[in-house]
């Protein structure tokens, strides 16, 4: 569908193609009435609950500028997976003073997001690292593809496609 759009400084104009989603992909949408809650000063970190595996993970933080997917040491060793085999890597992190983080390995892990009957499931590969966090797993762009997720900070929700609409994940209260 093409739409003619006059330019602010000229008399010209041009077509401009409008991006539909594809006809199989819900729309995915954040109206005004979906803010929660009073707000501090707009700049709260995007926090949720979802399942690991078959874990309910608490502390789970939405980093849009992380390049992997993170799982902190402690949380994996109380999960108890059985040994899940780790695949060698031979990558580091910086932590945020500059530090080199060696990671134990990665581990590919089913996360689940939203509530039933709207949720999605998809295998990880997560990071696995022993430093100390106040979260329990940082989720990162390789997520948020996975997922074809869509983030607000503004109304603290993500939202993402799943086959009877669109399914979303809730900020835990801070």
């Amino acid at each position: 569908m093409k739409a003619q759009v006059r330019e602010a400084y000229g008399t010209s104009t041009r077509e401009v193609m409008e991006v539909e989603p594809a006809h199989d992909a819900p729309l995915i949408q954040f109206d005004q009435e979906e803010r929660r809650g009073p707000r501090t000063q707009g700049n709260d970190v995007l926090v949720i609950t979802t399942l690991l595996t078959n874990y309910e993970i608490e502390r789970v933080f939405i980093d849009s500028g992380s390049l992997t997917d993170i799982l902190f040491g402690e949380a994996y060793d109380q999960m108890q997976l059985g040994g899940a085999p780790f695949e060698a890597v031979d990558t580091f992190l910086y932590g945020f003073a500059g530090e080199v983080v060696h990671p134990r390995g990665m581990v590919s892990l089913p996360l689940t997001l939203g509530t039933t009957p709207l949720w999605k499931t998809c295998l990880l590969n997560f990071l696995v690292v022993d430093i100390p966090s106040a979260y329990n797993v940082i989720l990162g762009r390789p997520m948020l593809n996975a997922f074809s997720a869509i983030i607000s900070t503004y109304h603290m929700k993500i939202k993402f496609p799943v086959i009877r609409g669109v399914g979303e994940a809730q900020a835990d209260a801070l």
